[in-house]
């Protein structure tokens, strides 16, 4: 059987698939890779179907070995220097790899979170019906540690494609431009916060993670004082705190929240959030 063993995950690497929808009534958020475009890409480009397990590596040092059989991987999202036995791996594209071989992802040079699959997919025990792991909840399976042996699945029916009809395209080194939907309480905003908040740039803050991801800019005004019960959130929600600084909530961010929520980022825009690096600006326009 395939498997993948862990010689070094890097500061932080997490088995993730498409998430757990449908359990936010038990207070359980959707999780999942935070770039799910780029998880679909790369079960894609190896054959498979969209929701199996992938690797997602933050910033890189990654070093893998395969064994029991061979393998074929691809590496989307991040952009950096990917080897097999020291030898360069096209980025966004299918490999293959024989036992004994050994895969190293450097530091990454654009974006931030590398995608890993491998074809069968990682084949952790699933909770909730899903093998992502939930940072916030601690569900699913544990962050990699060195020595850890991850099985890989059955081949799927289809093959690997030969060629993939998606170009492939480094993550912004720039600015980077999200499309926001209204939130459901813009009107506590003033008119005046509501115009910096598509007039005015934005910086990402290290304060950045798969909960949310701060950004520090012309603080927001608000119309409403006072609390706000706490009320549902989704993926993308812009919820602003006290100080009037915005946080997008991400895939493993809360169901609920007790700050008034301006705007929400559209789906195809959280792919973008999910490669932004800390001190890297953000603009928004209208979706």
């Amino acid at each position: 059987m395939a498997r993948l063993v862990v010689e070094q995950p890097g500061p932080l690497a997490l088995v993730e698939d498409l998430g757990r929808a449908g359990f936010a009534h038990l207070g359980v958020s959707r999780s999942g890779a935070l770039d799910r475009g780029a998880a679909r890409l790369a079960n894609r480009l190896v054959g498979n179907p969209d929701g199996r397990a992938v690797l997602e590596v933050l910033v890189g040092g990654f070093r893998a070995r395969f064994e029991g059989a061979e393998t074929w991987f691809a590496v989307t999202g991040a952009w950096g220097r990917v080897t097999l036995d020291g030898r360069p791996v096209a980025p966004y594209a299918a490999a293959r790899a024989r036992p004994g071989s050994v895969l190293e992802l450097g530091a990454a040079e654009r974006g931030i979170r590398y995608l890993l699959a491998v074809r069968g997919g990682i084949d952790e025990p699933p909770v909730l019906g899903s093998r992502a792991r939930d940072t916030l909840a601690a569900l699913g399976p544990e962050p990699l540690a060195p020595g850890r042996v991850l099985a890989i699945g059955a081949e799927p029916a289809a093959s690997v494609p030969l060629i993939d009809q998606d170009a492939a395209f480094p993550p912004a080194g720039g600015p980077v431009t999200l499309a926001l939907l209204p939130g459901p309480r813009a009107d506590w905003f003033t008119d005046a916060a509501r115009h910096a908040l598509f007039e005015t740039p934005w910086r990402v803050t290290e304060r950045a993670d798969r909960v949310g991801v701060r950004l520090v800019g012309a603080p927001l005004a608000r119309r409403v004082e006072g609390e706000l019960a706490s009320e549902a959130t989704v993926p993308g929600s812009m919820q602003v705190a006290g100080g009037g600084q915005p946080t997008i909530l991400l895939a493993d961010g809360p169901v609920t929240g007790g700050y008034p929520v301006v705007a929400i980022v559209t789906p195809a825009s959280l792919d973008v959030v999910a490669q932004v690096r800390p001190g890297q600006e953000v603009r928004f326009r209208h979706a």
